[in-house]
């Protein structure tokens, strides 16, 4: 019980001890920053994509390129190895405005880095300048630091065509998926918007997904996806073209070597 004897006695002790250590404060210190960092605007926008080459906790912002940037996000970064056309980076051809393209900002340590460079091995790792990207959530961009974006190596030069699908590297649908569904980390505008925003769909596409029939067994936004393709230009036009893969085998066996 407290009294006004041990009430004393506890105050004389204080003041005999002098005055107290002042705390340290941590106020206005920042941790490391990072000094690289990428632009996803294709797979790389899922996070569990980039985290399978990364690491855990690859905090992503959504972000958007400038049409400045003067390149098109395209079905155009063709893999004969691989067997399917994914998503790159192609200059304007002419007469082509250029669009805007959207994606994903995340920091990459400098051991982790070459991961991602060997992931995109048929990719140059480009600087994006400051100026032309812009952060579109409440999240700013990284004032420091060097942005990089994955540009296919073999890019087109005078007078030749974009590497486009064809019949033994179609567009894949699984691979279409792991795209969107990144995008719909952010929300399905995002997602609309990545579909607006990228050229060259075609008639090489082909539906591979793990149940191709009843997708929501496998994929939750299956349905959304499809929604979004079906009625969101210019991938629209292109959507009834897609296969399921036994009748892209007999369009193969039709149509015999690729173009």
């Amino acid at each position: 019980m407290l009294t006004r004897r041990t009430f004393l006695a506890g105050a004389a002790a204080i003041l005999a001890a002098g005055p107290a250590t002042a705390q340290t404060s941590f106020w206005g210190r920042r941790l490391p920053e990072p000094t690289d960092f990428i632009f996803g605007y294709g797979s790389l926008m899922s996070t569990a994509s980039r985290e399978g080459t990364g690491h855990p906790g690859m905090h992503a912002l959504a972000a958007r390129l400038s049409p400045e940037f003067g390149l098109v996000r395209s079905w155009c970064a063709r893999s004969e190895r691989l067997g399917f056309t994914a998503l790159g980076l192609r200059p304007l051809k002419a007469g082509e405005a250029g669009w805007s393209i959207n994606g994903v900002v995340f920091p990459v340590e400098p051991a982790v880095l070459p991961r991602f460079d060997r992931r995109e091995s048929g990719y140059d790792r480009v600087a994006v300048p400051r100026a032309l990207i812009e952060g579109v959530s409440w999240e700013g961009l990284p004032q420091g630091g060097t942005i990089w974006a994955y540009v296919p190596r073999r890019r087109p030069g005078a007078g030749e065509e974009p590497l486009l699908p064809n019949l033994a590297c179609p567009i894949l649908q699984s691979y279409l998926d792991l795209c969107l569904q990144g995008a719909l980390e952010t929300g399905t505008d995002f997602a609309r918007e990545m579909i607006a925003t990228t050229a060259d769909w075609g008639t090489f596409w082909l539906n591979d997904r793990e149940i191709a029939r009843r997708p929501w067994v496998a994929n939750r936004d299956a349905g959304t996806i499809d929604e979004l393709l079906a009625a969101t230009p210019p991938a629209a036009e292109a959507f009834g073209a897609r296969l399921y893969s036994e009748a892209y085998a007999v369009r193969m066996m039709k149509e015999g070597a690729p173009r």
